[in-house]
């Protein structure tokens, strides 16, 4: 009997790599059989991933604008309403891990659960003002927060190598990011517009200016999720199991062991352990210190400016008026938010983060200096431009958290990676939402400077690894 021997599979040539089947053949792009550094997923599965990210956005916003009036309308406070803005990440985080185990590497279980949870949490919402019960809007959303499980899918889905290339992951990170901006701008605007039209009758027990934005956002998932039964499809199981088998420990090759008198297929190897040098944990560590102040930022400012503006003398702004702000600044930023789209293709992941970084501490600094002098410096224009400004530094330097990890650790890695962004966002997300909801009651000096810190901490870490954190374009 003769013993096996031990082969390398050669790289693929260039022609190989022209002739390599296409996951997703006429919904992708033709330009990724050229190269599978481009390759996407099929169009109308990503397309209904990106429209769930967006529609996960609006449902987390679009309470954002009443919640403060409907929270002090069942008897509680301003403090409580922020608990009821940040809370749905909470319990999102504590069902992740859970979910990890039984999604067997697909996408379909995850979407499924957001559907349906989004539908139950904003039915439950509504349904506090019938009932008279305040806490029954802070369940509504923590089963909401069941299906914001999905933003770590949504992410992952666009930075999965399986279906993604190398050099599209920054890309889609961005049209994420720009959902964002959606869930940002439509949410707080419809929410406000609601409220409005709502008590613009008489307004009933069922439906008015608190409950409107819930039903309608019910009405549009359980349409979402119609569509999304129909024409979502997932990586195929086949593909799922040979993407299971870890990566080969020489670039571009593959071990095998071939039995000379066996016409089996080769089969791979062991993988040799991989562990993370001391300058990849820090640039994991920078990205998900990141990751967590962004949202931090936007979540604190999203559930303060209600508050701030209704209790600050020049403003006395309704829910409608707050809800008309927070959507102008989130509007107004759509164009550099789709310039981030061509700029991702050419520019250094490491570029955007600073350069967003930058703009966004640049405002928070000159909103403490609006703070500190009062009177008429403290005017809707000056704060609207830092609002923007915040809007679209923080948005920009979050596109690349999750695409940078990607990039740098094996693919193997995407699932950890995933779960470290992802529960980074949600810590910032929670922190956020409680922080800008006291701010008024702490000082808004205070509430400006410890986001001013933890921008800083941020710059040093990435000026510390800045050499390290340099990946591929696109």
């Amino acid at each position: 009997m003769q013993l096996p021997r031990l082969q390398r599979r050669p790289k693929a040539s260039a022609h190989d790599a022209a002739v390599l089947p296409l996951e997703g053949d006429s919904g992708a792009l033709q330009d990724c059989i050229q190269d599978p550094e481009l390759k996407l997923p099929k169009r109308a599965s990503l397309v209904i991933m990106l429209f769930a990210n967006a529609l996960l956005q609006i449902s987390f916003f679009i309470i954002v604008s009443s919640s403060n009036e409907y929270a002090l309308h069942l008897g509680g406070t301003s403090t409580f309403s922020g608990i009821v803005i940040g809370i749905p990440t909470v319990f999102s985080g504590l069902a992740l891990i859970p979910l990890a185990r039984y999604d067997r590497g697909a996408y379909t279980l995850p979407l499924h659960v957001a559907c349906g949870a989004s539908i139950l949490g904003h039915i439950l919402y509504a349904l506090a003002y019938y009932t008279n019960f305040l806490y029954l809007i802070l369940l509504g959303r923590i089963v909401s927060g069941l299906s914001f499980t999905l933003w770590m899918y949504c992410k992952r889905y666009c930075s999965d190598p399986r279906i993604v290339g190398v050099r599209r992951r920054t890309t889609l990170a961005s049209w994420i990011v720009i959902g964002q901006g959606v869930g940002m701008s439509l949410g707080p605007f419809a929410g406000g517009l609601f409220y409005k039209v709502g008590f613009g009758g008489r307004g009933g027990l069922v439906w008015n200016g608190f409950t409107a934005p819930a039903w309608v956002m019910a009405g549009v998932w359980v349409a979402f999720w119609a569509v999304a039964w129909k024409y979502y499809e997932d990586i195929p199981h086949e593909q799922r199991a040979f993407e299971a088998a870890p990566a080969a420990p020489v670039d571009g090759e593959v071990i095998v062991i071939q039995d000379i008198a066996s016409t089996q297929q080769p089969v791979p190897l062991p993988p040799l352990p991989f562990r993370l040098a001391p300058q990849q944990w820090g640039v994991v560590l920078c990205m998900c210190w990141f990751a967590m102040t962004c949202f931090f930022i936007l979540g604190a400012w999203e559930s303060n400016i209600p508050v701030f503006g209704a209790s600050t003398p020049p403003f006395h702004w309704s829910p409608f008026a707050a809800g008309n702000f927070l959507a102008l600044g989130g509007a107004t930023t759509f164009p550099f938010l789709a310039l981030n789209l061509l700029l991702a293709r050419r520019t250094q992941d490491r570029l955007i983060l600073a350069l967003g970084a930058t703009l966004g501490l640049g405002a928070l600094i000159v909103f403490l200096g609006l703070l500190s002098a009062g009177g008429k410096a403290l005017n809707y224009g000056a704060v609207f431009v830092c609002w923007w400004a915040i809007a679209l530094g923080f948005n920009l330097a979050s596109t690349v958290t999750m695409s940078t990890l990607s990039k740098q650790l094996p693919p193997r890695w995407n699932g950890r990676t995933s779960l470290a962004i992802q529960y980074s966002n949600y810590t910032g997300r929670v922190a956020g939402a409680v922080w800008g909801g006291s701010g008024v009651a702490v000082g808004m000096r205070g509430y400006v400077g410890l986001q001013i810190g933890l921008v800083c901490v941020g710059a040093a870490l990435s000026m510390g690894l800045w050499r390290n954190l340099k990946t591929k374009m696109g």
